[in-house]
């Protein structure tokens, strides 16, 4: 009875130690190898070197509402729904989705059902004649197997895909990003042309009165030859760059064509200067907001990937340990598989543990920290570039709004000189000389103020892109 006892009490502490020992595992596993992820840190001013010199407002992310036209609104919404672009990067996120949920299901066992059927004869010399022959046999079973994943291989893994499907994401908020400001500064191109056509037909038309004069002066005896010939050249330099322009704002409406998915797109004539400015950020504005730049969230969750694979390449030095069980039944005759005494039943355990591989595992593990690293340089790269964006953003608005200011008082002084020298040719007191000149100098100023204007809308345009699509004023305070 002692003997008994004894024995009872040495398999009870063996079945405790045996707990212990799998509570230990267990708690082991709660803890995956690999580095767990930090955001790094980069040295940056915390505000922008450059600041904007007009009145600040709040900005939301249909940024582009603000120009107040809704021709533009309507091709950035067909542009949002029809571009390629788009539509592939919405492909991506489907597939990094896909991925996602396949490595999440590892979690989890997997079940299979496995059906075998065979018919056989034995025609040995001997045999059994109590067999029936010839035989069928037909087998049926479910099996299961799930890995237990003590080092978080599995957990490392469903981090690198769902920070995959993260960048997916934030890759489509980029292209969004980027198209919308492309589809807006082709746009304002389209109008600036529009305003420089309708400018130089202007002047062309008074280029060919003038040519009308100077022949009549001609007949009359009061002027020369040359100054007809002169004056035919300015006419018809005109209408060569009249048919410049035309033929420029027509393949900035083909491009607007293609980005928008309307390839009979037709966008009738408007004047730029009828289009406001939009308004600046704050004096001041924090550098923190380039954290919400899609792109430089595309970057970091690469990094959050990279740095998660590494953890999956370390869990592959440890022992990968699978449970798996299978239970079926074997019968002659497939309609009693289900109710044939034959039952087959397995269980066990799989543990694998790589012993020697000449540094195959090893090695992965240095090609995913090298990985890492890149990841970590183009996000601080993506980082110190978006910082540059916005401040070359600001002085271009700045500087542009300058220019515009100083073209627009020569354009005026200008045209005021031209109507002095028109007056003074015709009382006959300078050269027609002096008439072409200060054509020349007219119409260059007045194309120059156009595309100033031009110069500085896009340079917001490029400001909304640099800052992410907009920002807050309550976020500067």
């Amino acid at each position: 009875m002692m003997q008994q006892l004894n024995s009872n009490l040495a398999q009870h502490a063996k079945i405790k130690l045996l707990c212990i020992a799998v509570a230990a595992v267990l708690l082991t596993s709660c803890k995956s190898v690999g580095p767990d992820y930090q955001r790094p840190l980069l040295p940056l001013p915390t505000k922008y070197s450059e600041v904007a010199n007009q009145a600040a407002a709040e900005v939301s992310n249909t940024w582009w509402t603000l120009y107040q036209d809704q021709i533009l609104n309507d091709l950035i919404a067909n542009a949002l729904q029809n571009n390629t672009d788009i539509k592939l990067s919405v492909a991506r996120i489907e597939e990094a989705d896909a991925v996602m949920q396949e490595v999440g299901a590892a979690l989890f066992p997997q079940v299979d059902l496995n059906m075998n059927s065979s018919r056989s004869r034995v025609t040995a010399v001997g045999a059994n004649p109590a067999l029936i022959n010839p035989r069928s046999d037909y087998r049926g079973q479910l099996g299961t197997s799930f890995e237990l994943d003590f080092w978080g291989k599995l957990q490392r893994a469903k981090e690198s895909a769902r920070a995959q499907a993260l960048s997916s994401r934030y890759a489509r908020e980029t292209v969004k990003l980027s198209l919308t400001g492309l589809v807006a500064s082709n746009y304002l191109l389209l109008r600036s042309l529009d305003t420089q056509i309708n400018l130089t037909q202007a002047n062309s038309k008074s280029r060919d009165e003038s040519l009308s004069l100077t022949k009549r002066r001609l007949e009359g005896g009061v002027a020369s030859a040359l100054d007809v010939y002169q004056a035919e050249v300015a006419s018809t330099n005109m209408r060569a760059q009249l048919a410049e322009l035309t033929r420029l704002r027509a393949l900035s409406q083909h491009q607007l064509a293609v980005l928008t998915g309307t390839l009979d797109l037709n966008i009738v004539s408007a004047d730029i200067s009828l289009m406001p400015i939009p308004p600046t950020p704050p004096s001041g504005l924090p550098s923190s907001l380039l954290e919400d730049r899609p792109d430089i969230r595309q970057a970091e969750e690469q990094m959050v990937a990279a740095n998660a694979n590494i953890g999956v390449a370390k869990a592959a030095l440890y022992p990968t340990i699978s449970l798996t069980a299978n239970l079926g039944g074997e019968s002659l005759a497939l309609g009693d598989i289900l109710k044939s005494a034959a039952r087959i039943w397995t269980g066990g355990v799989n543990l694998y543990l790589p012993i020697f591989d000449a540094g195959k595992n090893a090695s992965r593990i240095t090609q995913a920290t090298a990985k890492q690293k890149q990841a970590l340089a183009t996000y601080e790269a993506a980082i110190q570039n978006a910082f540059r964006e916005v401040n070359d953003a600001l002085v271009n608005l700045r500087q542009n709004t300058e220019r515009e200011n100083a073209l627009d008082l020569s354009q005026a002084t200008a045209k005021k000189a031209l109507d002095i020298s028109e007056n003074r040719y015709k009382s006959g007191y300078s050269a027609y000389l002096e008439v072409l000149d200060a054509q020349r100098v007219y119409n260059d100023n007045a194309l120059a103020f156009i595309q100033s204007r031009q110069a500085r809308l896009a340079a917001t345009v490029s400001l909304f892109k640099a800052l992410g699509g907009g920002w807050q004023v309550q976020a500067a305070q």
